[in-house]
């Protein structure tokens, strides 16, 4: 590309580049874009337009399809049996009432600025480009690798279907390989390899084939609801399997209730995908809200639903943690083959949440393309399918060959903090929005409330993970809380805001982004040593190439012109330029 030429064009150029780094940095780290730059001048790098066709029930089906996959399986035998008990169908319901709050984060900004670039998007037009590229750069990854791992679950779930043993029959063995390598899965690189086609196609046709694959997963839904209501016993509620184990609707108190909710809440994410459909829908302001906060009601009432099924089905205490729904009915006479239903039903809730993940990841990796911190081969839209063809080939791609060979699994904590701290940056960045303008507004009364926010919630979390049960820990907490809403009490009636949304915006602000940064550390701070040592190795991974790369890639289109200089005049400029959709 001839924008990249200064700095790339040869070895000598890239050097001095390079030797130039501390400089581009200064200027382009922080370099914030605008909402207007974002719908207008960086979405024309694209080419041709993502077409408009997509209407509120579109996003619901999307939103339902991207997290009623494998997930609920899983987590909720896990939840009931380690954590909640049969109280985790409260569990679902905090998770569910967590995830409607960063929705409505995400919602305010899908509205203002209908992009198909989600959180990277939001980022950059208020913490500038280092932190979106990090954040965008970790999404992909967590997309990927999670994508991989579902492909594969697919298989074992078809196997569970058809009855079959998935080592012998759908995967092949290699001995020549190390061990977690060398199970090849055809069947999930065809999947994915489909799924990337379909995708590449058409949205409207994607959406369609979403709708069709969500609605048989939701009947098999109702159908576990069903039998779990028929069938169970409402005295699993309130007794254990084995006398010796503690029983009751709280068999392991108020904290077991929150620890399972800490784990279900994975089983919501997917929702953010949906907010990359933005640039797709035909009516932003009415059809996202929509969309978006009806996808995850629904999906916790469901869950909730499920929960309850499930612990009526067996004490908490006999629940399979890994096969909650369908191991209550592996040794029942003349009821086994309900458990080959459950399997089929999974088989499609996976191909739903792949579907709208690999959507979301395809548009996420073409507006980072657009911004220039990844080549902009990546940004192209296809004139006749207005989709973005190529990020979703390259992707594709890439999660197939991972899902060939690599036997992942549902790793719960492989991906979630990642996303978690994606949640934690949007929630932060709706409060900087409203509150900040850029170039006319002091930002340092809101980073700073932001900063003690934070640490507030922090040290609630560590406190909560790790003090000792007694009364010194109450009044830690107690005290904790107490200095959160002191804080944000203090920062609500001193510091104005320095612009309101037209359309549709986060109501009781900053009440409800600040509560949704709270439950997204308080949930970060319930994931394991591992998850924390990969989301270190992928950031700093992200953050040598956007050292060696994207900087100098981002400088280059800065001074060529075909992105905005980080400066006063232009800032100023654009938020004339959108007054007609906000209210100052």
């Amino acid at each position: 590309m001839e924008t990249y030429g200064s700095s790339f064009s040869n070895v000598k150029s890239y050097l001095r580049a390079l030797s130039d780094t501390p400089r581009r940095l200064a200027r382009r780290a922080s370099s914030v874009s605008t909402s207007f730059e974002e719908t207008s001048r960086v979405r024309a790098r694209s080419g041709g337009d993502m077409k408009r066709s997509l209407r509120w029930y579109d996003l619901v089906g999307f939103g339902v399809g991207g997290m009623v996959g494998a997930g609920v399986f899983v987590t909720s035998g896990r939840a009931s049996r380690m954590c909640a008990g049969p109280a985790v169908v409260l569990s679902y319901a905090i998770a569910g009432f967590c995830a409607l709050l960063s929705a409505f984060c995400y919602t305010e900004f899908a509205v203002d600025m209908p992009v198909a670039g989600g959180a990277f998007s939001y980022i950059r037009i208020t913490f500038g480009e280092f932190l979106a590229f990090l954040t965008g750069a970790n999404l992909i990854i967590d997309y990927v690798l999670s994508n991989a791992a579902v492909a594969r679950c697919f298989t074992g779930y078809l196997c569970t279907a058809l009855g079959i043993s998935t080592e012998s029959r759908l995967r092949i063995n290699v001995n020549g390989l190390p061990k977690g390598f060398n199970e090849i899965d055809i069947v999930a690189v065809l999947v994915v390899l489909a799924l990337t086609v379909i995708i590449c196609y058409s949205t409207r046709e994607s959406s369609m084939l979403n709708m069709v694959l969500t609605v048989l997963h939701l009947v098999f839904i109702v159908f576990v609801i069903v039998v779990g209501f028929t069938r169970g016993d409402t005295k699993n509620f309130r007794e254990a399997g084995d006398e010796n184990h503690a029983s009751g609707f709280f068999p392991f108190g108020a904290s077991g209730v929150f620890n399972g909710a800490a784990m279900v809440y994975l089983s919501y994410i997917g929702y953010d995908a949906v907010s990359t459909m933005a640039e797709e829908v035909r009516n932003p302001v009415k059809d996202i809200p929509a969309g978006v906060s009806g996808s995850v009601i629904l999906v916790t009432v469901l869950y909730c639903l499920m929960a309850a099924s499930m612990s009526m089905l067996l004490p908490y205490d006999m629940i399979d943690p890994d096969a909650p729904f369908s191991g209550a009915f592996v040794g029942s006479d003349g009821w086994r083959w309900v458990s080959n239903v459950i399997g089929v039903g999974a088989s499609f809730g996976i191909l739903t949440s792949l579907l709208v993940a690999m959507l979301g990841q395809a548009r996420y990796m073409c507006v980072i393309g657009r911004s220039s911190v990844v080549p902009a081969w990546f940004a192209r839209v296809h004139p006749k399918t207005s989709t973005p063809v190529n990020a979703s080939v390259f992707l594709g791609i890439c999660t197939a060959a991972i899902a060939l060979f690599t036997d992942l699994q549902i790793l719960l904590n492989l991906v979630s903090i990642g996303t978690l701290f994606v949640f934690y940056m949007v929630a932060n960045a709706v409060i900087y929005k409203r509150y900040v303008s850029i170039g006319v507004t002091n930002p340092w009364p809101t980073l700073s409330f932001l900063f003690c926010f934070s640490l507030t919630s922090i040290l609630f979390t560590l406190l909560w993970q790790f003090a000792p049960p007694g009364k010194p820990k109450a009044f830690m907490l107690g005290a904790c809380t107490a200095i959160a809403i002191a804080v944000l009490q203090l920062f609500h009636y001193m510091v104005p805001q320095a612009q309101k949304p037209e359309f549709w915006g986060v109501p009781l602000m900053p009440w409800i982004p600040s509560m949704s940064i709270f439950l997204n550390i308080f949930l970060l701070g319930s994931l394991d040593r591992p998850s924390y040592v990969r989301f270190g190795f992928f950031s700093a991974l992200a953050v040598l190439v956007y050292v060696l790369y994207s900087v100098h890639a981002s400088f280059d289109a800065e001074e060529d012109g075909t992105l905005g200089q980080k400066s006063i005049e232009l800032v100023k400029e654009s938020i004339e330029v959108q007054d007609h959709t906000l209210k100052v």
